[in-house]
């Protein structure tokens, strides 16, 4: 056997595989690590930044905040509206009964003809200002509680304030005018306490028409 022989014999052929084996452990492992810093790299991005996280849920807290704050707002003048509407209001009941009060010392004043009550003696004269000077003073304690009586004669029929009892021909009144008043009708705040009992016109011309006219004249000049 020779020098050349003993060189490449069956240790070198092993001393090749050892390091090919080696040599491929360490690719293997480099490409191992290469894909996983890849990864890794792939992945950071979709990581939230704190800073964000921070701001995003600093502006929901705000939202929130100014919500809350909003409904606090809104509840406020709520219970405010729902105080001076208790205040304003809570003597409608009374009020109403009070009115079926004045309504019969009205009834009783009207029962005297006028002239009657000019030949009448001073008994009856006395009878007659006292009672109405009950129904003015009654009035007039309605009044200072927001109690105020509407005024219906002359008006337009208003359905929100009048209650229309019959109606009366009349050709020279425009029509659906309020032209008898059978029962004050009152008001407490902004509320009908009660309509006014009314006979409205009929047959005379429409309320709007004069007003219409006028203006179709004003854009034929």
């Amino acid at each position: 056997m020779t020098d050349e022989t003993k060189k490449n014999g069956p240790d070198a052929t092993a001393a090749e595989n050892t390091a090919e084996a080696v040599a491929s452990a360490l690719e293997e492992a480099a490409e191992r690590h290469a894909a996983e810093a890849a990864a890794a790299a792939q992945a950071a991005p979709n990581e939230p930044d704190p800073i964000e996280v921070l701001k995003n849920e600093n502006d929901e807290l705000r939202d929130r905040f100014l919500r809350l704050a909003a409904e606090m707002d809104n509840l406020r003048r709520r219970t405010e509206r729902d105080v001076k509407d208790a205040k304003s209001y809570a003597i409608a009941g009374f009020a109403r009964d009070m009115l079926a009060v004045s309504d019969n010392l009205r009834r009783a004043i009207d029962a005297v003809p006028a002239e009657n009550r000019e030949g009448a003696d001073a008994t009856l004269q006395a009878l007659l200002e006292g009672v109405e000077m009950t129904e003015r003073s009654m009035l007039s304690a309605l009044e200072r509680h927001g109690v105020k009586k509407i005024e219906a004669e002359n008006q337009k029929f208003d359905p929100n304030f009048h209650q229309a009892m019959f109606e009366i021909p009349n050709p020279n009144v425009p029509n659906n005018t309020v032209v008898q008043v059978v029962q004050a009708g009152f008001t407490i705040g902004e509320r009908v306490l009660r309509p006014a009992m009314v006979g409205v016109a009929k047959g005379g011309p429409k309320a709007d028409a004069a007003p219409a006219q006028e203006a179709a004249g004003e854009q034929q000049n």
